[in-house]
Formats: C-alpha cells, structure tokens, sequence
C-alpha cells in the first residue's frame, strides 16, 4: 500500500445535473487529497488521445462526442492505492450493475454517458494525469493517505 495518484474526470453530465460537489464530498470523506482541480472543455483531440485504447470500439466516437459535449471537471487525487480505491468508489460502468453506494450507482443513469472516469491502472493514471494537468498545476500532496493531513 503505498501512495500515490490517479485522474479522475467529472464528466458534462455532472455538470448538467449540478452534482459537482456532492462527488467531491464522497471524494474528500474516503480520504482522497485533490491536488489539482479545473474546470475545463476538452478539445477533440485530447478526448481521442484520452480514449486512444478505444478507437476500434464501437463506442470510441459517441464517447469522444459526449466528452466534449460541455464542460468537466479534471482532477488528480492522492491517498494510499488511490487508482483501486477511486476504481471501488466509482463502481461498474454499467449503472445498472453498479452497487448502491458507489458513485455510479447512486448517481449514473447511462453507460454510454458514464459520469465519472477514473483511471484503470498506475500507470494509465500517470499517462491521464499528464494529459490533463502541467506539472506545475499539482501541488504537492501532503496527505497521509487515510483521510488526515
């Protein structure tokens, strides 16, 4: 168990339906640090990078449409395993199959327009992070990565 960092995108769903800060309070109470935070409009191009993985996929297209639809919430958050346990409180794609409790499950309505992306490895995390945010735009984490500082 050791800390470390992972992206997490609030995406235009969360925006339309003004839900940006109650995510945020589940994010900050399961002892996430929020070392970069903007509010942002992803341009064609970085969805497609985002989602390169993807391209083959029947999905690919709408994905990179509804993620540059409006604006989203980018995000790098620091704790102890935070890419496994960003991943458990995000819950299953599938809205439907996502547990009560986890941010799909109480919040999602459409797999397609998944609200919330989190990054599916440490190294994935590294590559997102880089995306979206300078170096100079994260600052430097002082969590203890069990919700004190």
């Amino acid at each position: 168990m050791s800390v470390e960092r992972t992206l997490a995108l609030l995406k235009p769903g969360v925006l339309e339906r003004r839900i940006v800060g109650e995510i945020l309070g589940r994010l900050e109470r399961k002892g996430f640090a929020i070392v970069a935070l903007k509010l942002m409009r992803i341009s064609r191009s970085l969805a497609e990078t985002h989602y390169a993985e993807h391209r083959e996929k029947p999905f690919y297209g709408p994905l990179c449409d509804y993620m540059t639809s409006g604006p989203v919430v980018a995000m790098t958050l620091e704790r102890k395993d935070a890419v496994e346990v960003l991943r458990s409180l995000v819950g299953a794609t599938d809205p439907d199959k996502a547990l009560p409790g986890t941010i799909r499950g109480d919040y999602g309505v459409a797999t397609r327009e998944n609200i919330v992306h989190a990054s599916d490895s440490a190294s994935s995390a590294r590559r997102e992070i880089g995306l979206f945010f300078r170096a100079e735009e994260i600052v430097s984490g002082d969590a203890q990565g069990d919700g004190t500082r």
